[in-house]
């Protein structure tokens, strides 16, 4: 077959086309425009939405901020005494199910003992306070026994399941063998009451020596939670070492193999347990190498953005983007960088009450942005 002149430089160009790479460099940042809501926040690390309007922002040092849609800030007086070192403080925050009944907030902290310092559980009312808010009848409902020196692996993300229980990721602290040892709270995914009790169901609720509240370990640090939309099921993302970062789907009773099985190697350079897998642990649906340090995650169900509903977004640290993982059911086929442009240390990502997906910046001068279709 013989083709004219035009038609092969059309063909030329589709084949062009064709080999580009699934995220062009400097395409897909244009499809997103930032819009700054607030900013001077202090190492902010989550966000939650308020029914009425307005945002919960919590900050690493231990404050609690309440941010009015004008961008105003206030302090919520009331929240827990955190243990505010390295990668330790407060850290998420999430609203009850049932908020507009009980008013409760759910947020995550580093907490001292004299074991060392752990992750834990507090829960509270939250309460007008005039032209602010709060807390009230605060208490701390779990306390991980993931408890030792130094400011690292604390996780720690929450997400209210389909029945109201609450999954609650832990690091382990830098200790990584213990992450094999469900006897501890170390490198796990927790599912609770909204008691802090063990939720009914656990796969080890009446194994003895087996900490009744586990759902999955052998987790490296897991700062990304979110519950699939369509399945219902927790989908998690935990930072590797020097890569390895991996997306898990956290099933009862599994071990996801850290430190044994991993596809990242130590900061040293040098290998990690036993290699990428062995019988009996889990693998990722999806992991990164090199690392992107990735923290929070949302699956995107909005009209906003309609080329992307049942996408997963999750923010990178280390990466400084925003990363769009195109998902066909539970596979990852494609992914693109976002927000490469901002030079910033994305934390948190959710998508709010307006369909709009939301970043947290990770600085000292953080900033809480919607990001509008571009």
């Amino acid at each position: 077959m013989h083709l004219t002149r035009n038609a092969r430089i059309s063909a030329a160009v589709m084949a062009f086309l064709a080999a580009l790479p699934l995220s062009a460099p400097g395409f897909a940042q244009s499809q997103l425009r930032p819009e700054t809501v607030a900013e001077g926040l202090v190492y902010p690390w989550s966000v939650a939405f308020l029914p009425g309007g307005g945002y919960l922002v919590t900050e690493r040092d231990g404050a609690l901020k309440f941010v009015a849609e004008d961008g105003r800030q206030s302090t919520v007086a009331g929240t827990p005494d955190v243990y505010a070192q390295g990668q330790g403080g407060l850290l998420d925050v999430v609203l009850s199910p049932h908020f507009d009944d009980d008013s409760l907030v759910y947020m995550t902290f580093s907490q001292r003992t004299s074991e060392g310092a752990g992750t834990a559980l507090f829960k509270a009312a939250l309460v007008q306070d005039g032209d602010g808010y709060r807390l009230e009848n605060g208490e701390t409902i779990f306390s991980g026994n993931n408890r030792t020196s130094g400011g690292r692996h604390f996780g720690s993300r929450l997400a209210f399941s389909e029945d109201d229980h609450l999954f609650m990721t832990v690091g382990e602290r830098g200790e990584r063998e213990m992450a094999q040892n469900a006897a501890t709270h170390h490198g796990t995914v927790l599912r609770l009451t909204a008691d802090g009790k063990p939720a009914p169901g656990n796969p080890f609720l009446n194994e003895e020596g087996m900490q009744p509240e586990i759902w999955s370990y052998g987790h490296r640090n897991p700062q990304a939670a979110a519950i699939h939309p369509q399945s219902g099921l927790l989908w998690t993302v935990e930072h590797g070492a020097r890569g390895g970062d991996e997306v898990n789907i956290p099933q009862a009773g599994k071990n996801y193999g850290w430190p044994v099985i991993s596809y990242g190697r130590h900061y040293s350079g040098g290998k990690i347990g036993e290699g990428t897998s062995k019988p009996g642990l889990e693998q990722p649906i999806h992991y990164w190498d090199p690392s992107i340090a990735p923290s929070g995650m949302v699956f995107v169900t909005s009209d906003r953005y309609p080329d992307w509903q049942g996408d997963l977004f999750v923010g990178a640290l280390r990466g400084q983007h925003l990363a769009r993982l195109d998902l066909r059911g539970d596979e990852v086929v494609g992914e693109d960088k976002f927000l490469t442009n901002l030079g910033e240390r994305i934390r948190d990502v959710r998508q709010g009450p307006d369909g709009y997906l939301y970043v947290l910046t990770d600085s000292d001068d953080g900033k809480l942005l919607r990001l509008l279709p571009d």
